[in-house]
């Protein structure tokens, strides 16, 4: 079969990224355009853009597909679909690097571009509505819940309800034990993941009270974040004393239940002896 004497989508759509690098890079020299687009007119050059009698007999059946299936370039076949952020062709005709799976669209990721470099096409999720499945947890969005529902399909997973499951709080990042030394700053962070979000409080074993308490050189911070349903705390202490060694502990509530998070601790190097002591030492070794 003959190629066709016009343009097809596909080189239609190489053209317009093309375009994009004309200011910086002639479009001729494909050796100079980005990698995946080097990759993706290979592909097409090699396998060319004609189809055989589609026999969908002889299709091998794909397995593990995460983000489900869609038909082949000759929309004879099934093929794994393209995952969230993996690249995808932007007219959507599966010539270059396939087709996006259910619940993803193909856009150009513009995101942290540097001076001269090409935004590249990737599969985004076209929601960001986060859901409670029926397992009991949430899930940020329907196609983190796809996923999971492609890897297991013998666990008949469904969507219980729009919105993340209520839970108690889950440790995201616990806090970690700090050597410090007296005079310095130090402080612990504490995240959390919760619906209805939580509050957090800090304690130091041995000790009733909530910190801060009314000590001026201790203080604590809250902050919604870094992801959505998550709190952030922080607890400071400045100019460290001997008097805050010891164990602390982050608490984290909300109307579902409770969890202490681990306790992390604030140990405090030995003071090294000094001449008087070694001296001192010394007369108790010639006393015994």
């Amino acid at each position: 079969m003959s190629r066709p004497a016009n343009p097809t989508p596909s080189q239609l759509a190489f053209l317009v990224l093309c375009l994009i690098l004309a200011l910086t890079r002639p479009c001729g020299a494909l050796p100079s355009a980005p990698d995946y687009l080097q990759r993706g007119w290979q592909r097409l050059l090699e396998e060319g853009e004609s189809c055989a009698d589609c026999s969908p007999e002889e299709c091998p059946a794909p397995r593990g597909c995460l983000a489900g299936r869609v038909r082949d370039p000759c929309d004879c076949c099934w093929e794994c679909a393209n995952l969230e952020g993996q690249i995808c062709d932007l007219d959507n005709t599966n010539h270059f690097y396939g087709k996006c799976g259910d619940h993803l669209e193909c856009k150009l990721d513009t995101g942290d571009l540097r001076k001269g470099e090409v935004p590249e096409p990737q599969c985004a999720c076209l929601s960001s509505q986060a859901l409670c499945g029926s397992d009991g947890k949430t899930y940020a969005q329907i196609c983190k819940f796809q996923e999971v529902f492609h890897a297991h399909p013998e666990a008949n997973l469904t969507v219980a309800h729009e919105g993340p499951c209520e839970s108690e709080p889950q440790i995201v990042s616990p806090p970690y034990d700090v050597w410090n030394i007296t005079g310095q700053d130090v402080i612990f962070g504490c995240e959390v993941f919760a619906y209805p979000m939580a509050s957090i409080e800090w304690r130091k074993d041995g000790a009733e009270i909530l910190l801060p308490g009314d000590d001026p050189h201790i203080s604590v911070q809250f902050r919604g974040g870094p992801q959505k349903y998550e709190v952030t705390g922080w607890l400071q202490i400045q100019g460290v004393r001997v008097t805050d060694e010891g164990t602390y502990r982050c608490f984290a509530r909300n109307r579902v239940g409770e969890v202490a998070l681990n306790m992390t601790g604030l140990p405090l190097p030995k003071p090294r002896p000094g001449p008087e002591d070694e001296a001192e030492s010394e007369e108790l070794d010639d006393y015994y």
